[in-house]
């Protein structure tokens, strides 16, 4: 990275990123979630790799979007863990703030592999003295995170309790992978400060009262993470999550979709509702992100969908 007077500068890893954001960022809950973030050896993966963890009771794990990082739970992480849940939250392999290793699979594969090993580490930690097994693991997934979500549901029966779907992304279509040169410029045009203020400003409901410099901060602080282009394009040549969907893992599940949602296209949601039916519940004054326009009402479903009928 260059400085104004042409002297090369150290890039930034991730941890050294991640210590910056808990004291510098502009957003007060995205400093207090940064400073929750812990660094975790993860079996047969190089380096350590954050998980921010905070509160006590049931295990949850949370899963953000495409190109996003753990920060972006930052509203719904408190109300989740005053309400007794006990909350992990993980960067997507190859997102956020994670190592990119050169050796790295970015790929869907790449990326549920990280998560196995992640839940194996999350069980090894709650797994009371004296009981055979760990207690069930809440899945919450945001966007992408959502078709994560469904896949490792699948992956993983006996250890996903309960699944949150918050607007996603993937479960239908199928996969379409960037042919080269196309996939760096893709890249590349992701990076623009002006596209980055775009895409911002069109996730949220309300972008003239709801997207100031605090938001625009916590959507681009990962960029400068060693590896960010590098990894995005070698994720886009794979294609992505696409048709996720089908079959629905058999764990209980809720989706909660925006109604003025503006990144999913509405043939995506059409196709997406035709496969969820009535498990969507679709909130007014929001847009692609229920967990950062209404933080209140998804912590609320989540605690309903938990609650056993009676």
């Amino acid at each position: 990275m260059s400085t104004l007077d042409g002297t090369e500068a150290e890039v930034p890893d991730g941890q050294a990123l991640l210590s910056w954001a808990a004291e510098g960022l502009l957003d007060p809950q995205g400093r207090a979630l940064a400073a929750a973030v812990e660094w975790w050896p993860l079996a047969g993966l190089e380096g350590r790799w954050p998980v921010a963890v905070l509160g006590e009771g049931e295990p949850v794990l949370l899963l953000h979007g495409f190109d996003s990082s753990l920060l972006e739970f930052r509203r719904l992480a408190p109300l989740l863990a005053a309400a007794g849940v006990q909350l992990f939250i993980p960067d997507l392999y190859g997102f956020g703030f994670t190592p990119r290793p050169a050796t790295g699979n970015y790929s869907p594969r790449g990326v549920l592999h990280h998560l196995e090993v992640v839940v194996a580490a999350i069980a090894a930690r709650t797994q009371g003295p004296g009981s055979s097994m760990p207690p069930p693991l809440g899945l919450i997934g945001a966007s992408m995170g959502g078709s994560v979500a469904v896949e490792l549901a699948r992956r993983l029966p006996d250890r996903i309790g309960r699944l949150l779907l918050l607007a996603p992304a993937g479960l239908t279509g199928r996969p379409m992978p960037l042919p080269p040169l196309l996939d760096g410029l893709g890249v590349r045009f992701l990076a623009l400060p002006w596209v980055r203020r775009g895409l911002c400003r069109t996730a949220f409901a309300d972008p003239d009262t709801e997207v100031g410099e605090a938001e625009l901060e916590i959507a681009s602080l990962h960029l400068q993470s060693p590896g960010w282009a590098e990894a995005l394009r070698r994720f886009a040549r794979s294609g992505g999550f696409a048709g996720c969907g089908q079959p629905l893992p058999p764990q209980p599940l809720a989706v909660l979709w925006g109604a003025q949602d503006r990144i999913l296209r509405p043939p995506q949601k059409r196709a997406a509702l035709a496969l969820l039916g009535d498990r969507v519940r679709e909130l007014e004054a929001c847009g692609h992100l229920p967990h950062i326009d209404q933080p209140a009402e998804t912590a609320a479903v989540w605690q309903l969908l938990n609650t056993p009928p009676a």
